[in-house]
């Protein structure tokens, strides 16, 4: 799962141009006519020569493409662990600046230089992939400046990390190689033990945060703090040598030799019993004496001071949309209604005539819809995910070179986690894309959505919308690694919908399965807003997605945990792939007997991750030129 808002004067550019883009590559090449003029030199030189001449104009794309390479160093230093995940090599100061007022503040005037330094880029000049970047960028950028300003900082620089991918729980995650993180030679390996070694100073100062919210008032629901306690007890009853901080030490370059190797063991070991592990029990102790009983009862955003503006921002954000939480809540309502009605269907196939309801019950307590071991979940998805390699090319012009595997969650995050996620491989191919299915209380996890969530989470879903970005190096970095959730996870939403032309879906358990998981990302609309604008409790919350749908209570619970950590981001499913739906749908009704698949999806896959309106400005200037 990864992580903005949109300028109008680009977008209207955007639009304008009729040319398509070479295949699967934003075009940032040749430039056109329109440049930024330097200033010339007009001062005489001694002994009366003539004036230096001027130096030769800069094109707008050059200008444009220099300052992403700054913006790309600036925002790297900015975000120690973003670097992490992209396998850059992060030093101990860098590291030290997390949680600190100083990384705000720095944070806030970057993004006030990069807005004013765009400012000055006339879009007319550039060319139609440096028009994309841009307005990219500046969604980017405006999103950002929304959650820097002092009243956002208030409310959310006091609540550092929560359950549901907070630092403690990523943390153990980038120390592990298949993480991004680089373990070239023993300069890599010191400079990852050096880290461990600051980690119990970043977390005085995380902690040093949360009591800025004590004071203020502004706290973490006590939900939330029971989860990241329950999370960090879980991590500390694993033994120092099969913990997630000692995976470095059994994966040494294959070339290093053994003295070093015993070295690098010993000092990871020490470092990991001695300092990581007390810097865990210290947070813990503060979570649980100090910070849970000052924690709020509450579980939505409108209960605290500013937080429905906030919540409104989140919104924006989350969508690249300027939505009205109520619109969201109603829409909401009318999508659960209409898969209902397709449920009523689907369950008489499956030879139940009763209520949609009583099915619910029926298919949480019936056997035959659940897996009896973990292998028996692992092979359904193994078996999806060949079939989709098979069938690939008639749908994608372009597919990833990264490789993806699947597997379990480790222990002690499967309870906390939904049925699945992705982790993105390397940008070079080295290391796969990692599935993630859960295999925790298996009577709860379902045989119907095994389909539905391996094309999410897996393929044609995230993996390959975050691979083909990564690996396509015609692409600014930001465009190649970073991204907004309507995109990301409507793009994988879509993806699930083309289970009907793959097959997938003539069986009717796996029919079920993706109306049901469709049911998931249509209630978070009503419910997300319903926890955040209307003073739901987490039970009302869980009893709606209970009573219309036949997800599981740990499933259901799970998911209600996560729209209370992570307020916006659940909306951004069903919102981006309704838009991708509706782009499709002009494209086949405007193009006919020309519209091909493996073209549309190039069109929005060959940019990275876009705002919602430059996803629709660059289709419908392709379907303008296919015509």
């Amino acid at each position: 799962m990864r992580r903005l808002a949109l300028g109008g004067a680009a977008l209207c550019l955007l639009a304008a141009t009729a040319a398509p883009s070479s295949p699967g590559v934003a075009p940032h090449g040749a430039s056109k006519p329109g440049t930024i003029e330097p200033k010339a030199r007009i001062d005489g030189q001694p002994g009366g020569q003539p004036a230096q001449r001027a130096a030769p104009p800069i094109s707008a794309n050059t200008s444009l493409d220099r300052l992403f390479a700054a913006d790309l160093h600036q925002s790297l230093a900015l975000d120690p662990l973003g670097a992490l995940q992209q396998g850059k090599r992060v030093p101990t100061s860098q590291f030290l600046l997390l949680f600190t007022p100083r990384l705000a503040r720095e944070r806030r005037d970057a993004n006030n230089r990069l807005l004013g330094d765009l400012g000055d880029i006339d879009p007319a000049a550039l060319d139609e992939g440096h028009r994309i970047s841009r307005a990219v960028m500046l969604d980017a950028k405006q999103a950002e400046q929304a959650l820097l300003t002092p009243d956002s900082l208030a409310l959310t620089e006091v609540q550092p990390f929560n359950h549901f991918g907070g630092f403690h729980v990523s943390y153990p995650e980038l120390s592990s190689p298949g993480s991004g993180l680089v373990l070239e030679n023993a300069g890599d390996y010191e400079l990852l033990i050096a880290r461990h070694r600051a980690l119990p100073k970043v977390f005085d100062q995380a902690i040093a945060r949360f009591r800025e919210g004590m004071a203020s008032g502004v706290t973490a629901p006590r939900l939330t703090v029971d989860n990241m306690i329950t999370q960090i007890d879980g991590l500390l009853a694993q033994p120092v040598d099969r913990s997630p901080f000692m995976s470095a030490a059994r994966s040494f370059p294959t070339d290093m030799p053994q003295v070093q190797r015993s070295k690098l063991r010993h000092d990871l070991h020490q470092v990991t019993a001695n300092v990581v592990y007390p810097g865990y029990r210290d947070l813990r102790r503060f979570l649980a004496e100090e910070y849970r009983p000052a924690a709020r009862s509450s579980v939505g955003l409108s209960a605290i001071p500013g937080g429905p503006a906030l919540y409104r921002r989140l919104v924006r954000i989350n969508t690249t949309l300027d939505l009205d939480p109520a619109a969201v809540h109603d829409l909401g309502l009318g999508e659960v209604a209409r898969i209902q009605s397709e449920m009523e269907q689907v369950k008489g196939e499956l030879g139940f005539n009763g209520p949609l309801r009583d099915f619910f019950d029926h298919i949480r307590t019936d056997p035959k819809y659940h897996p009896r071991t973990e292998n028996e979940l692992a092979e359904g998805f193994r078996a999806v995910g060949r079939k989709v390699d098979t069938l690939a090319p008639r749908y994608f012009l372009h597919l990833p070179r990264t490789p993806l595997q699947i597997q379990s969650y480790p222990p002690y995050r499967a309870k906390f986690e939904a049925g699945g996620s992705y982790a993105q491989g390397s940008p070079d191919g080295r290391l796969p894309g990692t599935f993630f299915f859960n295999s925790y209380d298996l009577k709860s996890r379902f045989l119907t959505g095994i389909a539905t969530l391996y094309l999410h989470e897996g393929a044609p879903g995230h993996h390959f919308q975050i691979s083909l970005a990564q690996e396509n190096t015609a692409l600014p970095d930001f465009q190649r690694f970073g991204g907004n959730t309507a995109y990301i996870e409507g793009w994988a939403l879509y993806a699930e919908t083309l289970g009907y032309e793959m097959g997938f879906y003539k069986d009717p358990m796996q029919h079920w399965g993706t109306l049901d998981d469709e049911m998931l990302r249509a209630m978070r609309l009503v419910v997300d807003t319903g926890l955040h604008t209307k003073g739901w409790s987490r039970e009302q919350a869980v009893d709606y997605m209970l009573g219309n749908s036949g997800m599981g209570r740990s499933d259901a619970e799970a998911e209600v945990d996560r729209y209370i950590a992570i307020p916006g981001q659940a909306l951004s499913y069903k919102i981006g792939a309704l838009t991708i739906q509706r782009l499709r749908k002009e494209a086949e009704t405007a193009l006919g007997d020309r519209f091909d698949i493996r073209q549309f999806h190039d069109q929005v896959l060959g940019s990275g991750a876009l705002p919602m309106q430059v996803l629709e400005a660059k289709v419908r200037a392709w379907i303008a030129a296919s015509r």
